[in-house]
Parts: structure tokens; C-alpha cells; sequence
């Protein structure tokens, strides 16, 4: 299959998609990514709905999605639309439709844009495995494509625009069956519906391919543009969204891995942001991550084109690398924690990089966001490191402590160039695309002990590294890389999103063996303002491997945000979930505040929490549900139990507290 999904991997640049009104705001060409969002109020509530739109309007949406499971629903959306012109606001509403066709169609009469899940209309999803014959499977299609016609036509009579927006989570029985739980599945499931478009010649269509999980996510948008393309179908807009991606930091990170992985190749007209928080709070955070591209062309350095793409862009491969220590190979990617800045180090000090030394019991105790290296530059730590941190000195540094063996040196191009002592086991070398010369690279893959820290001071950062990776994929060179990124003058806001989406979008195509996060602030800042920032970047960095599914240091919750059907407080929720759970490392908790975001949208979980009435909770293994209708003031205790019957449950330890520090 050919690679090109988007128009240049080098060049920044959008992909042109077609044209598309939605009211009076149009989606794609040349026109600005969208903010949109979705209303947490019920739909019934008029006036709550419209007040919320307001502020979500006055948050920075540009579009406002409201769901509408039944036909009461659908109609109110008359009531809430009226009552909206009538204060002034003219932002274009979606109705959210999946189980009910009849509601999409009168919905469709009403509001500027519909939007259909293709794996829940008129479709089935029983989580059963079924055979089907080329025939049958046809029949269903066929089925399934006359019930879908009538919309359609609704929707180019009236002018309103359709969003086609397949879910990982909820791909029907008779997709899964024939294409498994795959991006490709994903793909198909929409374009079944979207040939009915064009048959019909309707071409006010907008796509997604939404999943919790980041890798799947960007594979299948991907292959949504590459199939496009291949069967001459219209370059339709593409709505952006990491689906349940939870909330506060955690989500914030996983949106950006995903989202802004596609950003930067130019892939996206409209994006949403999904928090399990107000859905105010999401507009500036999915404009913080469009605002990124507003003039990346024009800041970019020109980045020599790839003339073979070395990697498959649709389904992961992690690079081959050699081990070095504890780097490449088989071990997940390494942290590595930027100290350089303090003046003095003492031992309170590590707990910035996740080592908590008591006092009382003269010992360290590293948490679950322990960095596996320090970057110490030209002040080596003064004391023993707890056992399994390593640090690293710059080159000169190392030469004049005596050469130890337990620092481990960083040395410039040119210092590596000279080939002078290093190191038995393992030497850091920076470098940089320009300077992956022949030469370098000729030295690189005779040296088993080099690992690169790679960077680039280029606007267009990802697709920089990323041709530097391409580079020494072509000349076999398999040293562990470990990805640098520096940031200046941004707010910690900006740097959580930048760097989720360089580092993670590298992470998702099995580039990097690492990750050292740095920023360039006024080096004298008092330690006490340095530390927090030292802890924010750790933070991130493990943050980032795991919404990059790439090293799970901590538990994971796929959490919808609120809409109209939820049917119980889901930050509140979530957070007495997390309260109770925070310690089981690497397990997956979906968190769905109804049955429609409720066993598919947590495809990814190993465990699922889910309304299914007033006061009542489903508990799920995985995709199968467990038990119906648990009272739920019972049920985080019974999701324990369940985890406890699997041996998945491990009771929480508190770390001791650093004492008389």
C-alpha cells in the first residue's frame, strides 16, 4: 500500500479537503480548524442547554453538538435552537444521534448538522460473533443502507450538513466479524455509509474515526485518508477526537498525543476536545493545540523530503534498537529528568523526580513516576543515588570527576567526533538531523554503546525528529534514541500540549526508546521555583508514554465526558474511582456515564463502571457485562471485588511521607 496519507511528511501543509457549510460557518478548504464541543445538560432542559451553549460560545466553540436519543429530544431541539436566535446566538447545532433513526431525521429538519455513528444505526452490536457469508453479509449492508436513504435525503433537502463518525468501540457484530477490532474496520464502517452519500449525490459530509485508544485513533484516520484517495471518493473534512479521554492533566495529554499527531502532517478540519469536566473547559484546550498551526508554515526550516517512508503509518512496529543498558531493545522507553538548572542538589530535592527520602528511616522510596535517569550537566550529585536512578554528567564533567563508572557521559557531536575516552558501557551523544552526517552515522553504528538524544531547534519539531529517525532506519543504524525536546517562553499549559504532541507523536509510529524534557528559563530562578517545574516535566514525560500506550506507569481511566444521557455525576465519580484505585498500576477503568458510551467506548478497558438507570450501575470485564444493576452506592466496592475474584486487585501502600525536610 502506498504511504501517502498526507501531503507532505516534511512540509508543513493542510490537506485540502472539500468545502462544507454548516450554517454560516464553513469547514474545510482554506478556512480555520473548527472548536466544537457537546452540551452536559439534559436535552430536555431548555434553558439550562441554552445557557450552556452560551458560555461554551463564549469559551471559543464554534459549533455545538447536543444529543438527542429519542424523538422528545430531537423535537426540543426546536425549543433550544428558537430560544438561542432569539438571545442572539447563531452557532450551528448538532444533534448526536446513534440508536435512533427516526430522531436523526426529524433532528435533521431542525439543526444545521446530524451526526450518525455508523456502527449503532440501524446496525447491530449484540457482542456476538457471527458468521456471515458474502451473501448475507451483503443482505445486511443492503438493510442497513435503505434504512440510512431516508436521512440522507432528508438532509439534502433541508441543506444540513451529516458527520459519519465511527467509534472504535461500538463497530458493529457484522464489521467485526469480517474486519476484527481494527482501524480498517473502523474505515469500511464508514465509507458503507458514505458511497450511499455520494450515490444520492449528498456531499455535505464530515468524518471521524474517534477512539480512546491514541495508536488506533491515528491509524485509522490515516487510512481514512488513504482510502479516500484510492477509490476516488471526495476529500471530505475530518472532525478530530481522542474519544473518553478522561480528565484534567491525563486528558489533556492523551488529546494532544492523538490529535495533534494528525495537526502536525496538516490532517484536520474541526476538533473536539473530550473532558470528563465542563464542556467549557474543552474549547481552550482544543484551541491552544489548533493556534499551534496558525503560522507553522511560514516559521518552519525547510526539512529535506523523505524519498522512501521506511515505516508503516497504518499499525504499529516499534523501531529494532540494540540494548544499551537499560535503553533499547525490549524495555519500555526510559525517563530521563532535566536537573541541570539546580545549583545544589540535596536528597528532599529528588522527590521532583519521583524519590521520596524519609528522614527517619535514612532511605528513598521511588513512586510510580520514578525517572530511570538524571541529567546532572556540570554538577554531579553530591550523595549516593538510590538504587536504579542513574545519572548522566555532561562529557567534561565526567572526564574531570576521574571517568566514573557509575556517571555516565554526554558528549557533543563534536566531542564524539574526536573519539576520545568514553565510557564501557554506555555514552550519551546529542545530535541532530543536520548532523547525522555519513560520518556520524558510520560512527554510530560501530559504537554498541552510544545511545543519541536527539533535538531540533525547528518550528516544525515532530516531522523533523521524525525524518532524523527515517534516516537511521535507512542506514541500519540501531542505537536507542532518547527524544529532547526544549520549550522557552510558554506557560505550562502550552508545554503539556506541545510536547504531548511532539514526543507522542513519534511514540505512536515505535519511534524512541526515551523521552527528556526540558524548558529554557532564566537559569537563575531560585531552586525553589526550578523543582515544581523539574516535577511537572516528569510528570509529563511518563504521562506521555502512557497515553502513547507505550509504558503504563499508572492506572488509566477511559472516562466519557458528560452529555445529556448521563445518568450519574461523572466527575465526581471519576474522581471517587480514582481516589479508590490510583495504585493499580496499568490497569484500564472505564468510567461511561450511559450504555451508549457504555461497553463500546471502553473497547480498550479492562474493567467497565457504567449507568444503566437512576441510581444504578453495570460493572463489566472487559467487553462482558458482569453485573446488571448494582446500587450505586455499592458499586466501586463491587468493581473492587471483581478485581479482587481476578487477582487484578492489590491493596494501596502509602508511601512514607519525607520527614524533618
Amino acid at each position: 500500500m502506498n504511504k501517502t496519507y498526507c501531503p507532505s511528511l516534511t512540509e508543513y501543509q493542510r490537506r485540502l479537503s472539500r468545502v462544507v457549510n454548516i450554517g454560516d460557518v464553513l469547514l474545510g478548504g482554506k478556512n480555520p480548524i473548527r472548536v466544537q464541543s457537546m452540551t452536559t445538560v439534559d436535552t430536555m432542559d431548555t434553558l439550562g442547554s441554552v445557557e450552556q451553549t452560551l458560555r461554551m460560545v463564549a469559551a471559543g466553540c464554534e459549533y455545538v453538538r447536543i444529543t438527542a436519543p429519542s424523538m422528545k429530544e430531537a423535537q426540543n431541539l426546536l425549543e433550544i435552537k428558537k430560544e438561542l436566535r432569539k438571545r442572539g446566538c447563531t452557532v450551528p447545532l448538532i444533534a448526536d444521534i446513534h440508536f435512533t433513526p427516526n430522531a436523526a431525521e426529524l433532528a435533521a429538519r431542525i439543526v444545521e448538522k446530524v451526526r450518525v455513528n455508523p456502527g449503532n444505526y440501524a446496525d447491530k452490536k449484540k457482542f456476538d460473533f457471527i458468521e456471515y457469508t458474502d451473501a448475507t453479509y451483503q443482505d445486511e449492508v443492503n438493510r442497513i443502507r435503505e434504512r440510512f436513504r431516508p436521512l440522507v435525503q432528508i438532509c439534502k433537502q433541508y441543506g444540513t450538513a451529516m458527520r459519519i463518525g465511527t467509534n472504535h468501540g461500538s463497530l458493529s457484530d457484522r464489521i467485526l466479524s469480517r474486519y476484527g477490532d481494527t482501524p480498517l474496520g473502523m474505515v469500511e464502517s464508514a465509507l458503507e455509509f458514505l458511497r450511499l452519500c455520494e450515490e444520492e449525490e449528498y456531499y455535505d459530509v464530515v468524518l471521524s474515526m474517534k477512539a480512546s485508544n491514541t495508536q488506533v485513533m491515528v491509524q485509522a484516520y490515516r487510512l481514512l485518508v488513504q482510502k479516500l484517495d484510492e477509490e476516488g471518493l471526495q476529500p471530505y473534512p475530518l472532525h478530530l477526537g481522542v474519544t473518553e479521554a478522561g480528565e484534567a492533566e491525563d486528558g489533556r495529554i492523551k488529546s494532544a498525543v492523538g490529535i495533534g499527531t494528525l495537526l502536525e502532517d496538516g490532517i484536520g478540519d474541526t476538533v473536539r476536545v473530550s473532558l470528563t469536566e465542563a464542556p467549557e473547559a474543552e474549547a481552550p484546550v482544543a484551541k491552544a493545540l489548533i493556534d499551534r498551526y496558525t503560522t507553522r508554515a511560514a516559521d518552519a526550516k525547510p526539512i529535506a523530503p523523505v524519498t522512501e517512508v521506511p515505516i508503516d503509518p497504518f499499525q504499529y512496529h516499534r523501531r529494532i534498537t540494540h540494548e544499551v543498558l537499560n535503553l533499547g531493545g525490549q524495555n519500555v522507553p526510559r525517563v530521563m529528568a532535566d536537573i541541570s538548572r539546580l545549583s545544589s542538589v540535596e536528597y528532599a530535592d529528588l522527590r521532583a523526580v519521583g524519590q521520596l527520602y524519609s528522614v527517619f528511616l535514612d532511605k528513598f522510596q521511588m513512586n510510580d513516576l520514578g525517572a530511570d535517569y538524571i541529567y546532572s550537566g556540570q554538577r554531579p550529585v553530591p550523595f549516593m543515588l538510590p538504587n536504579g536512578l542513574k545519572e548522566v554528567v555532561d562529557y567534561q564533567a565526567w572526564l574531570d570527576a576521574g571517568r566514573r563508572p557509575d556517571h555516565f557521559p554526554v558528549l557533543t557531536q563534536a566531542e564524539y567526533a574526536t573519539a576520545g575516552p568514553q565510557h564501557t558501557e554506555l555514552n550519551f551523544v546529542f545530535q541532530n538531523l543536520e548532523s547525522l552526517t555519513p560520518s556520524a552515522l558510520d560512527q554510530l553504528r560501530a559504537d554498541p554503546t552510544a545511545v543519541i538524544i536527539l533535538y531540533t531547534d525547528n518550528a516544525h519539531a515532530m516531522p523533523e525528529l521524525r525524518r532524523a529517525f527515517f534516516r537511521l532506519i535507512n542506514q541500519d543504524v540501531t542505537n536507542p534514541v532518547i527524544i529532547n525536546r526544549q520549550y522557552s517562553v510558554l506557560t505550562p499549559e502550552q508545554t503539556q500540549l506541545y510536547a504531548a504532541t511532539d514526543v507522542g507523536g513519534l511514540l505512536l509510529d515505535g519511534l524512541g526508546d526515551g523521552v527528556v524534557l526540558s524548558t529554557e528559563l532564566l537559569p537563575e530562578r531560585a531552586k525553589e521555583e526550578w523543582l515544581p517545574t523539574i516535577d511537572r516535566l516528569n510528570q509529563l514525560s511518563f504521562g506521555i508514554l502512557q497515553a502513547a500506550r507505550t509504558r503504563m506507569s499508572k492506572t488509566e481511566y477511559i472516562s466519557c465526558p458528560s452529555c445529556g444521557r448521563t445518568l450519574f455525576d461523572l466527575q465526581e465519580t471519576t474522581a471517587m474511582i480514582r481516589k479508590r484505585t490510583d495504585h493499580l498500576k496499568g490497569v484500564k477503568i472505564g468510567i461511561m456515564g450511559c450504555i451508549v458510551n457504555g461497553p463500546g467506548e471502553m473497547a480498550d478497558a479492562d474493567y467497565g463502571y457504567v449507568g444503566v438507570g437512576k441510581g444504578k450501575i453495570a460493572l463489566y470485564r472487559g467487553q462482558d457485562v458482569i453485573k446488571k444493576a448494582v446500587p450505586e452506592e455499592l458499586a466501586v466496592d463491587e468493581l473492587i471485588e471483581l478485581m479482587r475474584e481476578d487477582g487484578r486487585w492489590i491493596e494501596p501502600v502509602r508511601l512514607e511521607e519525607p520527614v524533618g525536610v
